[in-house]
C-alpha cells in the first residue's frame, strides 16, 4: 500500500473532532434521560411533600346562616389553596334556618380531606351536626363529649324529615367512610358518649385536643371525592424522654367575622329573648322619663337587634303580643304610682308569652334561669327601680309642695289637658283645664298640687271651671269662719 493510499484511509483531525463531539452528545442525552427516570421514580418516595396548610373551623352554637356560610366558603378555601386538610370542630344542638342538605354534599365532594372533631370536653353534636360528623371521611369525639340524637335535623321546623329517613342516611354516610352502619343508625335517636359511639363505629376515634387529632393523622390515608390522600401532619422534636410529635406546618384557625358573629349572637333564643325585653322596658322608662337619651338608644337597639334574631326564629307571633302585654300592664301601674289590677295582668301575661314564645323543638326555649332573671328582673325594675326614678324625675326640689302654688314656669311639652312643665328646674305632670290648653313653652303658674301632678294655668290666666270654684267657696268659707270666731 502506498504512502498516498495510507493517507486517505486514515481519518483527518477535523474528522475526528466530529464523531468525539457526537459521541460527547449521545452519552450527554443518555445520562440526560436517565436522570429523569430516577427522578420519576422517586417522586412517590418523597419524605417531605408540599405542605399548605392545616383549616381548622371551630362550629359553636346553633348551626343557623351565619355558621353555615363560614363552613361553605372555608370548604371552598381548602380546596382552592389545596390544604392538606379541613378539621371542623363542632360543638352545636342543631340547626335553624339552614337546610343541611347541601352543605352534607359539599363536605362530601371536597378533594381535601375533611375532619370532624366533636370538642372540646363537654361538647355535643345534635341534629345537623350529627350528619355532618358522619357525612366526614373521618369523624372523632373529644373525651366527655357527645354525639347524636341526629332526630329532628332542624330545631325550627321538626317535621321536616322524618326518622326513618334520618336513620337510613346516618348509615349511608358511614358506610362510604368504612364506619359501622349500623353503630352510626342508633345516632338517629340516641346520644352516645365518646367511647361508646367509638365502640359502636360511629366515629373513628376519641382525641383529647384537636392538636392530638392532627398528629394522630399522621401517615393516614384519607379517602376524598378525589382518591384516598396521604397524609403528612407532624414532625418529632425534642430527645429522650422529651421527645413529641407536633404539627409539622401552619395550623389556620377560620372563625365568623364581627358583623357575622353578631348575627349569629342575635340568633341565639336566649340573647333574643333577653334583648326583647329589655329593649321594652326600657323604651318604656325613657317614655316616662319625657326626653331621648341612652336609656331609649339602648333599649332600640336592643328590641331592633331582638326583631333580627326572631326573623330566623320560629316565634309564636302571638306570644310576643302577650310579652308587649306584660310590659304595658306594668306601665299603667308605675303611672298610678303603687301596685294594682294591671301589675297581675302584666306579670301573667309576661310569663305566658316567656314560656310559648318560641314553636319548633323544645330545644329552642330559653333555660329555667333564664326566663328568671329575665321575667324577676322585669319585675322588679318595672315596679321598684322604675317607679322609684319617675318619682324622683317629677320631683320639686322645695320641701312643702303646697309652697309651689303661685310659682311660674314653662311647658316643656304641651299641656292639653294633661302634660310636662319645668318648675324651679324639675319636671313635674301637669294639668290645666281643658278650655285653656297650654302649647309648649309658654309660660305657666302653678294654682294647686295635687300628690304629683301640678295644676297649671296659662300665665296670663285662664278659663275656671267647678274645681276653681269649689277651691274658692272653701277658701271664703274659711275665712268667714274666722272672722265669725274672732273675739
Amino acid at each position: 500500500m502506498t504512502r498516498l493510499e495510507a493517507a486517505l484511509r486514515a481519518p483527518s483531525p477535523r474528522r475526528l473532532r466530529r464523531l468525539a463531539a457526537i459521541a460527547c452528545l449521545a452519552i450527554a442525552a443518555l445520562l440526560m434521560t436517565a436522570a429523569e427516570a430516577a427522578g420519576a421514580d422517586r417522586v412517590p418516595q418523597q419524605a417531605n411533600p408540599r405542605l399548605n396548610g392545616i383549616d381548622v373551623v371551630k362550629v359553636d352554637g346553633l348551626l343557623d346562616p351565619p355558621t353555615a356560610s363560614l363552613v361553605r366558603d372555608a370548604i371552598a378555601r381548602a380546596n382552592t389553596r389545596r390544604s392538606t386538610m379541613i378539621v371542623l370542630q363542632l360543638d352545636s344542638g342543631g340547626s335553624v334556618d339552614v337546610d343541611v342538605q347541601p352543605l352534607l354534599r359539599e363536605v362530601q365532594a371536597s378533594r381535601v380531606p375533611v375532619v370532624v372533631w366533636i370538642g372540646p370536653s363537654g361538647a355535643k353534636a345534635k341534629g345537623a351536626a350529627t350528619l355532618i360528623a358522619e357525612a366526614a371521611p373521618v369523624s372523632s369525639v373529644s373525651s366527655g363529649s357527645s354525639i347524636g340524637p341526629a332526630d329532628p335535623v332542624r330545631l325550627d321546623d321538626p317535621g321536616a324529615t322524618n326518622r326513618r329517613a334520618v336513620t337510613g342516611q346516618l348509615g349511608r354516610l358511614a358506610e362510604r367512610w368504612g364506619r359501622d352502619p349500623v353503630g352510626a343508625r342508633r345516632l338517629a335517636t340516641e346520644n352516645l358518649s365518646a367511647d361508646a359511639a367509638h365502640r359502636a363505629g360511629a366515629v373513628n376515634s376519641v382525641e383529647p385536643t384537636v392538636g392530638e387529632l392532627i398528629v394522630s393523622l399522621d401517615g393516614r390515608a384519607v379517602p376524598t371525592s378525589a382518591g384516598p390522600k396521604l397524609l403528612s401532619t407532624a414532625k418529632v422534636i425534642g430527645k429522650g424522654q422529651d421527645r413529641r410529635r407536633q404539627p409539622n406546618q401552619d395550623v389556620r384557625f377560620d372563625r365568623l367575622d364581627i358583623g357575622n358573629q353578631v348575627l349569629h349572637t342575635l340568633i341565639s333564643p336566649s340573647i333574643a329573648y333577653l334583648l326583647f325585653v329589655a329593649g321594652l322596658a326600657l323604651m318604656v322608662f325613657e317614655f316616662y322619663t319625657c326626653g331621648i337619651g341612652l336609656a331609649g338608644l339602648v333599649g332600640a337597639v336592643a328590641f331592633i337587634g331582638a326583631l333580627v334574631g326572631f326573623s330566623h326564629l320560629p316565634v309564636e307571633w302571638w306570644a310576643v303580643a302577650l310579652l308587649m302585654l306584660g310590659v304595658f300592664g306594668f306601665a299603667v301601674d308605675v303611672q298610678a304610682g303603687g301596685l294594682g289590677a294591671w301589675t297581675f295582668i302584666g306579670s301573667a301575661s309576661l310569663l305566658a308569652g316567656s314560656l310559648t314564645l318560641y314553636g319548633g323543638s323544645a330545644r329552642l326555649n330559653p333555660p329555667w334561669w333564664v326566663l328568671v332573671i329575665v321575667i324577676v328582673g322585669t319585675v322588679l325594675f318595672m315596679l321598684g327601680a322604675m317607679t322609684a326614678v319617675v318619682r324622683s324625675r317629677f320631683s320639686t326640689p322645695t320641701v312643702g309642695r303646697e309652697g309651689m302654688v303661685g310659682e311660674e314656669g314653662q311647658a316643656e311639652v304641651d299641656v292639653a289637658p294633661d302634660g310636662v312643665v319645668l318648675i324651679q328646674g324639675a319636671r313635674w305632670r301637669a294639668r290645666t283645664n281643658r278650655v285653656t290648653p297650654i302649647k309648649s313653652g309658654d309660660a305657666v303658674r302653678v294654682v294647686a298640687v295635687e300628690g304629683l301632678v301640678l295644676e297649671v294655668e296659662p300665665e296670663e290666666g285662664g278659663a275656671r271651671d267647678y274645681r276653681d270654684r269649689a277651691r274658692d267657696r272653701a277658701r271664703d268659707g274659711g275665712r268667714g269662719r274666722r272672722r265669725r270666731d274672732e273675739p
